[in-house]
Formats: structure tokens, sequence, C-alpha cells
């Protein structure tokens, strides 16, 4: 086996130094200091009960500003660090691919006092069926407990994104929770109360209002800077913004266009853009129904050609929002860059009319992903001027994700994902056609997925990913609309906000926030 993360000697002997050195001068190291403080987080969503349990995590990023507060996964990004080892200090991937065997730290506890050992590991990948356990399930042949703090997966072949899929926030699967504690209250009583190893603990949850967290002394990477999180729900954009202003929160999350715009004129706040890997895109979920308007790619090119990305990336993202022309983030190892498609409303109507619509169609429902109303009506005012004629229909997060995986919203309807991973784990979910959120897709995709999946020589598997997504705009699978960069409010109470810290996430890094003396 091959060792993948191991400190150099001269490293270690500088910590140590460094170490004994604050300890002489009578220094208290940051991880020593007691938590303290009330910070409020105003989201933008209801939050669900589902999200405190990393089993169903769906392939999406919000739930992970939950997960990784309560919960830890043995890797994980955190500031610094792509893919850091968390619970597991260091893995070993062996040189034929097919191994690998993560080492815990010793001593860890979940918030109940039990410790955190290997059998909970193994139960925790098991137990997972949210985004992407059918994949995992499929590649990995066993998981081997070798101690209580050693641990090894044994993959039924080599597959070069294991560590994407596992270690990262393309899925939840590598979260870890307690065996003992699960099995005893089940899925219900888990998502009523869950026990993690995370920096904070749960301490309640009113449906619909808010969700209170305490900080986890017992920590192991540092003691959290602030005693108690408050993340509260407020999808009305406007509402978060004036609670921003007033006081009552200090964190507001994925504000509004118009609403940011008004913040960045008040000295006291902050506006942040966001850095991580979200994106906006039409779904033409009828386009494989042969009796569907959407079956014919005029159609879907006339969508395309309709929307003015530029201007809806102004109106709700003061312009730091890339206009797209692929579903995957331009920001992923592997993805495509590309230009989007040009906003010609002359050709859009042209395409419409050679379809058989001189006179445009009624094309029923629009339902957009909740929290992002100025994309929304952008988006549906363009389709509409080009002839497009649609109406709005508004529904909740968790209602939007589960109706998409069912297969329940039909015609066009927009979304957006922000989990990371690459351009592999984007294809995996939404353009090969046994992904779980894919409506169809072509037996050639489906082909060069699984021989990418299999390609350990990074260029080889770059061309063919490259390929894959070319054939999306080939065939106008989708309406891509821009790349995300979630707009947050900080308030004046926050002296460190970290929001921009941990990789491909517009969370904060919980543990490290701060506030001001």
């Amino acid at each position: 086996m091959t060792s993948s993360r191991t400190l150099p000697w001269p490293r270690l002997l500088a910590c140590s130094l460094l170490v004994a050195v604050v300890t002489m001068l009578g220094v208290t190291p940051s991880f020593g200091a007691q938590p303290a403080g009330r910070v409020v987080m105003a989201w933008h969503v209801t939050i669900a009960p589902s999200w405190f349990d990393p089993s169903t995590a769906p392939p999406q990023i919000t739930p992970f500003g939950l997960l990784y507060a309560i919960h830890d996964a043995l890797v994980r990004p955190y500031p610094g660090h792509k893919m850091g080892p968390s619970l597991a200090e260091s893995w070993t991937e062996s040189a034929d691919g097919k191994t690998y065997e993560f080492k815990l730290r010793p001593g860890l506890k979940f918030h109940n006092g039990d410790p955190v050992t290997t059998e909970d590991v193994k139960f925790s990948f098991e137990r997972y069926r949210g985004a992407g356990a059918k994949l995992l399930q499929d590649r990995v042949r066993q998981v081997e407990i070798v101690s209580p703090l050693v641990v090894r997966f044994h993959l039924k072949e080599a597959w070069p994104d294991f560590m994407t899929f596992y270690g990262t926030t393309a899925t939840a699967a590598g979260i870890v929770v307690p065996k003992k504690y699960a099995t005893q209250v089940g899925d219900d009583g888990f998502k009523k109360h869950p026990i993690g190893a995370g920096p904070y603990k749960f301490v309640s949850h009113q449906p619909g209002v808010e969700v209170v967290l305490e900080a986890y002394t017992g920590y192991w990477r540092r003691v959290p800077n602030v005693k108690t999180l408050v993340m509260r729900s407020v999808p009305d954009a406007n509402t978060r913004a004036v609670m921003l202003r007033s006081g009552e929160a200090d964190i507001a999350f994925a504000l509004d266009g118009p609403d940011a715009e008004g913040l960045k004129r008040d000295a006291r706040m902050q506006v942040v853009s966001s850095k991580h890997a979200s994106i906006f895109w039409i779904e033409f979920a009828d386009q494989w129904d042969p009796k569907s308007p959407w079956h014919d790619k005029r159609l879907r090119q006339a969508a395309n050609h309709a929307l003015n990305r530029q201007q809806i990336n102004e109106a709700a993202c003061l312009g730091f929002c890339p206009p797209a022309g692929v579903i995957v983030p331009r920001v992923m190892d592997f993805a495509l860059q590309v230009e989007p498609p040009a906003y010609d409303l002359p050709r859009a109507k042209k395409l419409l009319a050679e379809a058989g619509y001189p006179n445009g169609l009624e094309a029923g429902d629009f339902v957009p992903i909740p929290g992002f109303p100025t994309v929304a009506e952008s988006v549906l005012n363009y389709l509409n001027a080009a002839g497009i004629r649609m109406r709005m229909r508004s529904t909740e997060r968790a209602a939007f994700y589960s109706d998409w995986k069912d297969k329940k919203l039909r015609g066009l309807f927009m979304t957006a994902v922000g989990n990371s991973g690459n351009a592999a784990s984007r294809v995996e979910s939404f353009i090969q056609s046994k992904g779980a959120y894919a409506y169809g897709g072509y037996p050639d995709i489906d082909d060069l997925f699984l021989q990418q999946a299999r390609e350990r020589d990074p260029k080889k598997r770059e061309a063919l990913l490259f390929k894959i997504q070319q054939l999306t705009i080939d065939r106008v699978m989708f309406a891509p609309v821009m790349d995300l960069r979630v707009l947050m409010g900080v308030g004046p109470r926050i002296g460190r906000h970290t929001i921009t810290d941990v990789w491909m996430s517009p969370f904060p890094s919980h543990e490290d926030m701060e506030l001001k003396n």
C-alpha cells in the first residue's frame, strides 16, 4: 500500500516545538478556549428533519449546512483541506487502486459519550441510501473491520472516484453515526434527536421555525468559538435581509439580488459571494416522450436562446454568477469550459415556428427550486417573452427534491445543485440514464460513463468526460442558466464569518466562526 497522508518529519518536529514553546510561555491555545455567545443564521429554506440524518442526503449542498455541524466524516473538506483527514487521521490507497485503508483518531467520542469505532464506520456505510448510494454499493465489495481503529474498503475493481464520492460533499456516505444509538432509536427517532461526532450537539428543533445547536467541547479539531448556533427557517428573501439589518439575524443565507444590493449600501454589513460548485439549469423532463412537444430538439433550442443569462445574472446575482453552457459547474475538475447559448429572441421564435408553433405554445406549470425568486421570475419572463407561455408554481425545498427524484415534476422545471465532487459525480446523478435524478438518457453516454469510471489516467478520463458533456450540448438535454455564487449577508456582530473557507461550500466553517469582542 502507498501512503497518501503522512506529515514530513521536519513539519512534525516543528509542530512539537511550537506546542512546547506555547506551553512554556503560558499561552492558552485556541482549542482550549471555552465557547461563548450566540449566532443566529437565517436560512433560505424550511429546514427538513431528514437533513439531520446523513443516510438519506440528496445530491445537494444545503443539508451539509447542518450535517457538518452535527456530524463528522472519516474524510471531508474543511479550511485548508480539499479532502482532509477528519475522524480518520490517515488513509492509504493500494497500488492497484482496489483497497482503501482508514485509521481512526484514537479517543474520539460521539456527543452521547459512545466511542467512535470502525463498527460505526461499517454500519454507517451500509446504512447509507442517499445520493450515490447505488454506485457505491455496486463498486464496494466489502468493508473489513481490521481493528477498532482500522477499517478497509475493498473495491470490486479500481475506481479513481472512490474518494470523490466518499470524502467530499458529492455524497454523505463518509459521515459516521453511532451504531448503538441509531439501532436503538430507529430512523424516525434519529431524525427527532440526532447524535453525531461533529463540532455542535443537537439541542432542539421547532419544525418550520428553528434548530438550536450547542458547541461540543470534545470535538477533535478544536473547541468551537461560538457556544450556540440558532438556524432559523426564513424562506422569504426580503425577510432575511430585514432580520440582518435589525440584528435579529447575524448571517443571512442566499440573499436575493435586490436585497443584497441594498445591504451593500449599509456600512455595517458585508455581502460575501460563495465559491461553491452550484449551477442553475432547466430540465426538459419529457424530452424522451415522442408525444411531448419537448421531444422536438428545436423547442429545447428555442428555450435556450430565449434566456438572457447575463441579465439574469445582473438582476439576481449582482454580476457574480457567470452564465453557463453546460450543467457541470466550471470550478469542478473535468468540467468542460464552454460559452453559453447566445440570447437570440428572433431565433427562439423562429425555432418555435419551425417546430409547428408560430404563435407560441402553452407549456403548463413552471416549477423553480425555492429560495431564488429573482432567478425564477427572470427565467419565466424570458420564456414567456419568446412564446413559451408558462405559469409559476411554487413548492417547498424538500418537496421539490422529493418530487424530482420521484419523477413527479414534468414539462419544464428549474433546479440548482451545489454539492461538490467532479464532472463524473454530476454525470452519475443527472446525465447518465440510471442517475437517481435523470428522466432519461442515451446508451452511448452510459457507456462513456462506465469507461471513465474505470480509467485511471486523468487525461483519458478528462477526454471521456468532456465528450459526455459535449453530447449533452449537441442533443440539447438541458438549458443551463448560470453558475451560482450565493450572496451571503453578514451582520456587524460577526468578527470572522469563514463562509469561503471550506472548499466548494457556501456554509461557514462552524467551529471557526468568531464573534467580535
